[in-house]
């Protein structure tokens, strides 16, 4: 029995969001739909330029243990954070929604606590300028003694690749992982950042991890294509999973010979920010709760789905309950999960 079901490795950012059209973009020099890393400088002006803004802890991989923890799971979160006002709020704010947060906010650090200006455009897609901060620094020195003992599934964040330090952190922590019987798997996270990386995100998925995560976009990526079943069926004969989430059109997921395609009830969006994230987390959740594939799927579609309809990257309603009323679980069954699991 583990300490915790799911530990998530990677940025510990502040979300900054506002919504805006399409010509203040385009004034403001921002790319549509993507994220960007900005600096220290730019940050302040972009900062100083959004309307009302909405303030929340985020970071793509500590959304998805929210998310996780909100249904009743055990998490945990590695990240570095500056002792400061924002840092303060984000070590918190972790820990009122249900998840350890590991790592002390920093005290000597030189940078301050990472943030990332998100703009909500009309159409409901968000465009992302992230400072990293302090968060980049991110270590195999800020990962406790004998976690990876503690985890039965450690979820990476495939952003701490754009710094060589955060890379072998989370190299090591799968590794270790796997080697005390757990399972680890990443989040692609952006198809820039496998630009920048293409060689490292392919030898970790081929030697190191038993599952991963990303968009349509992220894994056409990781083979240079414009045919996403090619990609799927070179990912799938390097990783036992595969999932590929697909907006509008529902995920595909594929283990070993099992394909499911899971479709979703088409909503219009108000924010999609943490959508991938959130799938993630209904997704992780199914498996770590030991129900099927294709349930599984359909968690994460439910839980997507829930945090596309207001405005912030984490859920506001139970999405348990979301579960239940979509028939994928009963409250018995659900309880008897978590005594099975350990997860109570």
């Amino acid at each position: 029995m583990k300490k915790y079901d799911v530990v998530g490795i990677g940025n510990a950012v502040v979300d900054i969001i506002s919504s805006c059209d399409d010509g203040f973009l385009e004034k403001m020099g921002i790319e549509k739909g993507i994220m960007q890393l900005i600096e220290k400088e730019r940050s302040e002006f972009l900062y100083n330029s959004m309307g009302s803004r909405t303030n929340a802890a985020g970071g793509s991989v500590a959304n998805t243990v929210a998310g996780i923890s909100s249904l009743g799971g055990k998490t945990a979160f590695v990240g570095r954070v500056c002792d400061d006002d924002l840092g303060r709020f984000y070590a918190q704010a972790t820990r009122d929604a249900g998840t350890d947060f590991l790592n002390a906010p920093v005290t000597n650090g030189l940078l301050p606590t990472s943030r990332s200006m998100i703009f909500n455009s009309q159409d409901g897609d968000r465009s992302m300028n992230t400072y990293l901060g302090i968060s980049g620094d991110l270590s195999t020195d800020d990962i406790p003694t004998d976690l990876a003992n503690s985890a039965a599934i450690v979820f990476l964040e495939g952003y701490l690749f754009d710094k060589s330090k955060g890379k072998d952190a989370f190299v090591k922590l799968a590794r270790d992982t796997k080697l005390a019987g757990g399972k680890t798997g990443i989040a692609i996270s952006d198809p820039f950042c496998v630009e920048r990386h293409r060689s490292d995100f392919l030898n970790l998925i081929e030697n190191d991890l038993d599952f991963v995560i990303g968009n349509e976009d992220e894994i056409k990526s990781l083979f240079k294509t414009k045919d996403l079943e090619i990609a799927l069926e070179k990912t799938s004969k390097m990783c036992p999973l595969v999932v590929c989430t697909k907006a509008h059109k529902g995920v595909t997921a594929i283990k070993g010979t099992q394909r499911v395609d899971a479709g979703v009830n088409e909503i219009l969006p108000i924010d999609t920010t943490g959508a991938g994230d959130q799938f993630a987390a209904g997704f992780l959740y199914g498996i770590a709760s030991s129900y099927d594939l294709e349930t599984s799927c359909k968690m994460g579609n439910i839980a997507a789905g829930e945090v596309i309809g207001h405005i912030g990257p984490r859920p506001k309603v139970s999405v348990k309950n979301l579960f239940i009323q979509s028939g994928l679980i009963s409250d018995l069954i659900s309880e008897e999960r978590y005594l099975e699991n350990g997860i109570k």
